[in-house]
Formats: C-alpha cells, sequence, structure tokens
C-alpha cells in the first residue's frame, strides 16, 4: 500500500500555481457575466482585448529577458490579469487604453521586478491606477446599466466603437454615459444634498447602483466557491468588508442624511472584487496570518477614508497598493514562531 506524505509541520497540498490561477479565472465568470448582462458587450470586449495584450506582452517580455516563455504562459497568470484590470474598465474603453494599461500591468509591474512571485504589487491594479491617474475622463465615461440605458449598442457596433474611438453621429459620450452610484454619491453629497435625496435618483436599487449591486453579488459567489476550494483564506475577503462596512455603520447611523450605508459601500465599485479577488493575491500581499488580517483592514479602512473624504470615488485599487507597500514591514513584524523553537 502506498501513502503520499509530507513533512511535518507542512501540510500536503497542491500548489500548482496553471490549477490555481485556472480556479481563479472560473471564480471570475458570475461577476463578468452579470457585468456583460447589465452593461452591454463592452465589458467582454474588455476582457478580450485585456487578456490578449497581456499574454502577447508576457510573452515579448520573456523573450527579451530570455527566459522560457511556454511555462510561464502556461502558469495563466497573465490571463488572470488582463481579465482583473478588463474588469476595472468602463465598457467601451478604446483598445489603446487597454494596451497602455496591460504595458503598465505586465511589463513594468510584473516582469520588470521578476515575474511572478517577485512584483511587489498587483500588476492589475498598477495598470489601472496608471490610467485613472493619466485618462480621468475616458476612465469615468461609464455607460448606464441596461434597464436605464436610452441607447445600447451591439457586439458590431461595441467593436466598431472601441476601435475607432467614434459614436454613431447623431450621439455624444455625454449622451450615452452617466457618473457612478459612487461618483453620484460623493458629488451629491458634497453639494449638500441628503443620502435619501440622492437615492430618489432612478440609478439607484435596493443596496446600490441598479446593476451594480448584483455585479457584486457574482464576484461574491464566485469568492465563496474560492473559499470553499481553499483556493483564498476566508480571513482577508471577510476582515476588508468588516473594516469597509464597520466605520460606514458608525457614520451611517450618526448621520443617515449625510453617509451611505454600510450595504452601499459593500455592494459598490470594486469592494467585492477587490476583497476576494485583489486583496487575496498572495504574491503581492502578506505571507503571514496575522499580516494577512493587517493588510485586509488597512485596505478596507484606507478605502472607506478615500471614498468619503478623498479625491477619486471609488478607493480599492489605491488602498491595496498602499498596503502593498506596507507589506513588508507587516510581515517582519507578525512573523510566527518558527516551528520547534521555544519561547525565552
Amino acid at each position: 500500500m502506498e501513502f503520499n506524505t509530507s513533512s511535518s509541520p507542512y501540510p500536503g497540498v497542491n500548489t500548482d500555481v496553471s490549477r490555481i490561477m485556472r480556479q481563479v479565472l472560473y471564480a471570475l465568470v458570475p461577476g463578468t457575466l452579470a457585468a456583460i448582462g447589465f452593461f452591454g458587450w463592452g465589458i467582454l470586449i474588455n476582457v478580450l482585448l485585456a487578456t490578449g495584450f497581456a499574454v502577447a506582452m508576457e510573452a515579448a517580455a520573456l523573450k527579451l529577458r530570455h527566459k522560457p516563455i511556454a511555462p510561464a504562459l502556461a502558469d495563466n497568470s497573465a490571463i488572470l490579469t488582463g481579465w482583473l484590470f478588463a474588469l476595472a474598465l468602463p465598457p467601451l474603453a478604446p483598445w489603446w487604453l487597454i494596451f497602455v494599461g496591460i504595458f503598465f500591468a505586465i511589463v513594468v509591474a510584473k516582469q520588470l521586478y521578476g515575474g511572478l512571485g517577485y512584483n511587489p504589487f498587483n500588476p492589475a491594479m498598477v495598470g489601472y491606477v496608471v490610467l485613472l491617474v493619466s485618462f480621468p475622463v475616458q476612465m469615468t465615461s461609464w455607460l448606464p446599466p441596461i434597464m436605464l440605458a436610452e441607447h445600447s449598442f451591439n457586439l458590431f457596433q461595441s467593436l466598431g466603437i472601441v476601435f475607432s474611438g467614434h459614436l454613431p453621429a447623431d450621439l455624444s459620450w455625454d449622451a450615452i454615459t452617466m457618473a457612478t452610484p459612487l461618483d453620484t454619491v460623493k458629488t451629491e453629497a458634497r453639494l449638500h444634498s441628503t443620502i435619501s435625496e440622492i437615492r430618489a435618483n432612478p440609478l439607484f436599487g435596493n443596496y446600490s447602483g441598479k446593476g451594480w449591486e448584483w455585479v457584486a453579488n457574482g464576484f461574491a459567489v464566485g469568492g465563496f466557491w474560492l473559499i470553499y476550494k481553499r483556493i483564498i483564506p476566508w480571513q482577508i475577503p471577510l476582515t476588508l468588508l468588516l473594516a469597509l462596512g464597520i466605520p460606514a455603520g458608525i457614520l451611517y447611523l450618526s448621520n443617515p442624511d449625510h453617509f451611505a450605508s454600510p450595504a452601499f459601500h459593500i455592494f459598490s465599485g470594486g469592494a467585492m472584487l477587490g476583497a476576494f479577488f485583489i486583496a487575496t493575491d498572495p504574491v503581492s500581499g502578506s505571507a503571514t496570518p496575522k499580516g494577512r488580517i493587517i493588510f485586509a483592514a488597512g485596505a478596507g479602512l484606507l478605502t472607506f477614508i478615500i471614498r468619503n473624504w478623498g479625491g477619486y470615488p471609488d478607493a480599492i485599487a489605491f488602498s491595496i497598493l498602499l498596503m502593498n507597500m506596507a507589506t513588508p514591514v507587516i510581515d517582519q513584524y507578525t512573523q510566527p514562531r518558527v516551528f520547534g523553537k521555544t519561547q525565552h
């Protein structure tokens, strides 16, 4: 009889990178399908272009570095980076915007640091933040959800807009785009509108924006599946969402006319995507059990602070990158006791 054993104290687990990446890609499907259903074909085009550019740039960078190409591409990490990056972009983003963002994500944030396992920052979030800072107009041109849209585009029309950058002659970008729920709340609150007045806008649904809350639910479903498959630790998403929701709840209870509810913050923007798919990145996040909790708590709290008092309506990307910077210090001071070592 043959047994598979592993040296104590390490458990015998499957840590194949390619398998893990595939599981994460599968988990992204529910949220991605919901996004396509509510915001149109532009989401699918974003994903296809971003993943294609990511694979091509990964191969080119590896060739320039004289590294084996096939094994690196087979781990699916480039596809995952491109897919996550694409989900942060507005529908109908021009193709060149995706190209520039993927260049910074794959070439600068990943390959220039040595490739997978060596990057200190989450590559997808680096690409997104570079675009948000450099091209704010293009990055904030969001389409309304399908039930509120006066104009819709089929797949071929969407492809034409993405590659030409031009809308049909009788339309303008101002006519087909609108502010996101987070942006609407931030802008209207600064104009002294109450939360109840803001939520009277047809953009809002039960918890967050129409469509947006269902996309968040889709990512939550995928995230719970990753927890069930033991691909990600449950402590990270739970801590991040609590660190975002608890201060939101405290301020909401103190002044519900001025501060949005915890449910709004959790189901808006990139909170669910960040909690389950970005903060759980094992490379750029903390590597210690206590450190993961600190990392997630810091990301959630920073997201709440920036959303309420910062210059950007959503802040998951900035919060994750700021905590990536703090990861070496967090890991240094949260190292667990070495197995077999006694305390003195």
